[in-house]
């Protein structure tokens, strides 16, 4: 600031409070394998003819960058001229050789060659005869630049997060012959079903064995940095701009190393994950279940048989692939408050296995299942999931809400101020974190998100010595809303309302 000044100024300061925003909690990652997913294709062009044996084939590399590349072949316009090549960002232009008398004297063979012996040139495209074409034929000028069309990237490279937004012609992609194979195919349809979300899919190999392709599930961080398999979904948000929430790899998650894996995942991206027990019926679910203990999962058992129209048949499939499309729709038509169940599933026929159920019948497979954390699927009025608990040993977490409520109230708030960090010190900017955060506590209250949530500054934690350090500690506390899970009726039979009769 100037030292000496002989007018007016003016010094902006702010004292208002900041609207934080709540996180996109509906962003689907969900990791398979697609074996028939659409390859990269090549940019192609061509001149000349087979017929007078001068057709010639450009071909660039694998990709849609080749599409970036233009052939001239040009008339030098001069007597004897010399065959040569330049190359400017990527067009190739060929200054075709004459004769004494101006005319072009080049055949196609002498072009590819030409192509082939320059490398900026070569490293752009593969120049060759194109079909029964000699090359010994001599070519002609063309009149403009020649576009190579036609390339392609690869829809869903391996191990490569791609951003899917509820674009169904992309996800069909991942199956170009409509044989339906891996599990990335069904797992889209199933989730299409339900909302046409925000995806994060990463597509894997399929090994050699069960075995190999879970690990290519699972995946690693190689000594170079990348990330594959399932590890790759932690690279969405600086590759795409998008972090995603909630988590699958249907058909994957009934082998519990995968599941273990992605509680892993979970913790990292404060998502939430959808798993399916293999189990072959009540007893032997009960009994797998005791190898759960992730707050951020829910356990599903058993699947849903669905339509296949290329079998014409129906097939089962893993109840975790509309899990997550159940999940993402609630997300963005209710709010991330309400628990999967109890709304109807879209697409179903049926179920794996038949799970006895009654609405006030205690000691049906259903409840037993409930009971244990495990959450079913019921017919009435259409399937639905029927169960909102986690495995969670902690009943602080026994509820899908009250899990995805906490981290959505941390990731939202810790999000939101950026803008605070490193500003001065100040009591004004004390209030301003303090007052914005319960201004949107309210906020989520007024909208039924949370039943309610304070926060204030504690002077305990916020000592002199912590100040000075560049430290404010905020805590908060806060009431997510539970699920109606059991709802009691006393009935009292009584003479009283006899007297009616008399009147």
């Amino acid at each position: 600031m100037p030292a000496y000044l002989h007018g007016v100024r003016v010094v902006e300061k702010t004292n208002a409070t900041r609207h934080i925003r709540t996180i996109n909690t509906g962003i689907i990652g969900i990791v398979g394998t697609a074996p028939d997913s659409a390859p990269a294709a090549a940019a192609t062009a061509t001149t000349g003819t087979v017929a007078a044996n001068n057709g010639i084939t450009y071909t660039a590399p694998l990709g849609a960058a080749g599409n970036s590349v233009r052939i001239m072949l040009a008339d030098p316009k001069a007597n004897s001229a010399a065959l040569s090549v330049s190359v400017a960002g990527t067009v190739i232009t060929v200054s075709l050789a004459t004769d004494a008398a101006g005319v072009i004297t080049s055949t196609a063979a002498d072009v590819t060659a030409a192509i082939a012996g320059n490398a900026k040139a070569a490293s752009l495209v593969t120049a060759a005869n194109t079909g029964a074409s000699t090359g010994a034929g001599g070519v002609t000028a063309t009149m403009k630049q020649v576009a190579l069309t036609g390339g392609a990237d690869e829809a869903f490279p391996l191990d490569t997060p791609v951003l899917v937004v509820g674009d169904r012609a992309l996800a069909a992609k991942l199956d170009t012959t409509g044989n339906g194979l891996g599990t990335l195919p069904m797992s889209m349809d199933a989730v299409f079903d339900q909302v046409a979300p925000i995806m994060v899919v990463v597509r894997v190999a399929e090994g050699a064995s069960a075995a190999a392709t879970q690990s290519n599930i699972i995946g690693t961080v190689t000594a170079s940095g990348q990330h594959t398999g399932m590890q790759a979904l932690l690279t969405a948000k600086t590759k795409l701009g998008v972090q995603p929430r909630i988590l699958g790899a249907p058909g994957w998650t009934s082998f519990q190393p995968v599941a273990a894996a992605m509680d892993t995942l979970t913790e990292q991206l404060k998502a939430f994950a959808y798993y399916d027990l293999a189990s072959a019926d009540v007893p032997t679910a009960l009994t797998d279940r005791v190898a759960y203990g992730n707050k951020r999962c829910m356990l599903l058992w058993p699947g849903f048989e669905v339509w296949d129209t290329a079998t014409n048949a129906l097939v089962q499939q893993p109840a975790s692939a509309r899990a997550l499309g159940m999940r993402a729709k609630l997300d963005n038509d209710i709010g991330w408050h309400k628990t999967i169940s109890n709304i109807p599933v879209n697409g179903v026929s049926g179920v794996t296995k038949p799970v006895s159920w009654g609405l006030q019948d205690a000691n049906s497979q259903a409840n037993l299942l409930n009971e244990n954390e495990i959450t079913t699927i019921i017919m009435q009025d259409g399937y639905r999931f029927w169960g909102s608990r986690t495995p969670s040993a902690d009943p602080v977490f026994a509820f899908e809400s009250a899990v995805r409520t906490g981290d959505v109230l941390a990731d939202s708030i810790a999000e939101a101020h950026l803008w605070a960090m490193d500003k001065p010190m100040s009591k004004n900017l004390i209030e301003e974190i303090v007052d914005g955060v319960n201004a949107k506590f309210r906020e989520l209250k007024a909208q039924g998100y949370i039943v309610d949530a304070n926060a204030w500054v504690n002077p305990e934690l916020n000592t002199p010595e912590t100040l000075a350090a560049g430290q404010l500690w905020i805590d908060y506390d806060y009431t997510p809303v539970p699920p109606l899970e059991q709802l009691g009726f006393n009935a009292t039979i009584t003479n009283q309302y006899l007297i009616e009769l008399l009147k």
